[in-house]
């Protein structure tokens, strides 16, 4: 009788939460209901073990330690290979400048490769000496310099020269290779479908033209996701 009246309870539970949460993310709302019923389910292995009934409690412990992703068959879609991945960076390099980008921040830095600059950070320049290297250097430089810019100083367009601005309309990058695609989306060799997925996803809310991002940059994540993904088929 007592497991009938505390699994309507929880049942009770369960449902408050999908009416609170139905316009909430439903991946959001996966995870919480799942770390909500995994702590429920301790809770009441605890007290059916306080009572006794060892019968109950032992299982009821082990759907709940499952559903927290702290067992080797622990319910898919909650613990670690879904927490977001801290640390991240992705790379990408031309002939003048190799630029990171953090995933968790959205921080861009960068380092000159070439020229009476080399190896000093993009950071320890100005803004005038950067623009100035525009009108000089490659279309792909161009363009991920371009894309430093406007995040660090987004209103310096107003105050370039004519022409340094002046955005290339096509890259001629050549064919990415696989560890170039995997350096862009700030993964390690052999990452599954769903790292190359959501690592794309973070980098293009980020990036993405529409949220004031680069289109240049959003078009090099575009096209690793796309040389990875067939890697899987």
């Amino acid at each position: 009788m007592g497991a009938l009246i505390f699994g309507v309870v929880v049942l009770a539970v369960v449902l408050v939460m999908l009416h609170g949460f139905s316009k909430a993310n439903p991946r959001d709302v996966v995870v919480v209901l799942k770390a909500t019923g995994g702590v429920g389910a301790l809770a009441g292995a605890a007290l059916f073990g306080v009572r006794g009934r060892i019968d109950i409690a032992i299982p009821l412990g082990i759907f709940g330690l499952s559903l927290l992703g702290w067992l080797p068959w622990s319910v898919p879609g909650f613990g670690p290979r879904t927490q977001k991945s801290s640390g991240q960076v992705s790379r990408v390099r031309s002939a003048f400048v190799e630029m990171e980008l953090e995933h968790d921040t959205g921080a861009m830095r960068g380092t000159i490769l070439a020229g009476p600059h080399v190896g000093q950070s993009l950071d320890a320049l100005d803004i005038a000496t950067l623009t100035a290297f525009l009108p000089k250097i490659d279309e792909e430089s161009r363009a991920l310099l371009m894309a430093y810019l406007d995040r660090r100083e987004p209103v310096w367009r107003e105050n370039a020269q004519g022409g340094a601005t002046a955005g290339p309309g096509h890259w001629n990058t050549g064919k990415m290779t696989e560890e170039e695609a995997y350096q862009i989306l700030g993964l390690q060799a052999g990452a599954s479908l769903d790292d190359i997925g959501r690592a794309h996803r973070t980098l293009m809310k980020k990036l993405h033209p529409d949220q004031g991002g680069s289109t240049y940059l959003a078009a090099r994540v575009n096209e690793a996701k796309d040389v990875l993904t067939r890697r899987h088929h």
